[in-house]
């Protein structure tokens, strides 16, 4: 069971070696971070620069015998931070940016110097959130890489590394509320980014009930959402609503939906709203203790990923291979 994980993981690890990329880490002081940066570098998953300070970080790494080699770039984040502020208001100015001063302030934030590293091509990715919330990732990513992306969409998932399987759960970070549009199109980003490791999409629309069993506005919405993106894309396999049993048990499927194609062996799991899709993921990494790898950001320009502040190093690791998968 434990080499299915395994298996997974060394996927995750050649396919992001396969190409050297840059990923910054705009929280480089902290402790985990430091820790992940030395394993992505031992396992050249990505080039990593750290912002924060060198003789900290250097000092702690070595006092608890983390390997910091040629692929890690500290940088302090001073020193730089007057590099971008003509970008950063010539970007913003005609928003929320009335001057130059103004610029150079929102740049001692190091979230934003991070994404305008990225804005400015001279990183690959940003992997970010260990001390900070999803919004204050999120907020600044759709500012200042998403702001002149025409017909942008933006969604989430998270790689749960069981022992028998890899489930992608969308969308448990950014769309509260989603309508039958925002749903299929959640479910077309989450097929699209489980192709991108491997895994073939048969995508179960969630509910609290199954096939027939229920009705009402919630479950009209989720049948909605399936028939547009049969319309867009025939060619996948999207089926419900169900409930989650249903979708990952095909015993219970079985019983329950023994006509459908997806039904028991779902692969790509989409919930009806944030608040279910966020309890369930936690709920299920608390209680299993496997890795989540995530909530990976779908839809951008330029990949940014926000780790949960929760994160293992683990969870850091598979982040930044995932975010450098993206740059691809």
């Amino acid at each position: 069971m434990k080499n299915y994980i395994e298996k997974f993981k060394l996927f995750l690890q050649k396919k992001a070696s396969s190409k050297v990329r840059k990923i910054v880490f705009p929280e480089g002081n902290d402790i985990k971070i430091i820790e992940a940066a030395s394993i992505c570098s031992q396992l050249n998953i990505s080039k990593c620069i750290l912002l924060g300070n060198y003789d900290y970080i250097n000092n702690f790494a070595t006092k608890n015998n983390f390997f910091l080699n040629k692929n890690i770039k500290i940088i302090d984040p001073d020193e730089i931070r007057k590099d971008y502020v003509l970008n950063l208001f010539h970007l913003r100015k005609n928003k929320d940016i009335c001057n130059v001063e103004q610029a150079s302030n929102l740049l001692c934030n190091n979230i934003i110097l991070s994404l305008m590293m990225l804005h400015n091509s001279d990183v690959d990715g940003v992997v970010a959130g260990i001390t900070h919330s999803t919004a204050d990732i999120v907020r600044p990513t759709f500012q200042l890489i998403q702001n002149n992306h025409k017909n942008s969409f933006v969604s989430s998932v998270f790689l749960m590394l069981f022992s028998n399987k890899v489930l992608v759960y969308g969308d448990c970070a950014i769309n509260k509320y989603p309508d039958e549009n925002v749903l299929a199109k959640i479910a077309i980003q989450s097929a699209n980014t489980a192709r991108s490791v491997g895994i073939f999409p048969k995508i179960a629309m969630l509910s609290y009930s199954t096939d027939t069993s229920g009705s009402g506005k919630s479950v009209d919405r989720i049948r909605q959402a399936i028939s547009i993106v049969k319309n867009i894309q025939p060619d996948l396999l999207i089926d419900g609503p169900m409930q989650y049993d249903t979708a990952v048990s095909s015993e219970i499927a079985q019983k329950k939906f023994p006509d459908s194609s997806v039904a028991g062996r779902a692969t790509v799991l989409i919930f009806p709203d944030l608040n279910s899709g966020n309890i369930t993921y936690k709920a299920v990494q608390q209680s299993s203790g496997i890795i989540s790898i995530g909530p990976i950001l779908q839809g951008l320009r330029k990949p940014v990923n926000d780790l949960s502040r929760g994160a293992t190093v683990q969870d850091i690791v598979y982040t930044t291979a995932m975010t450098v998968i993206q740059s691809f």
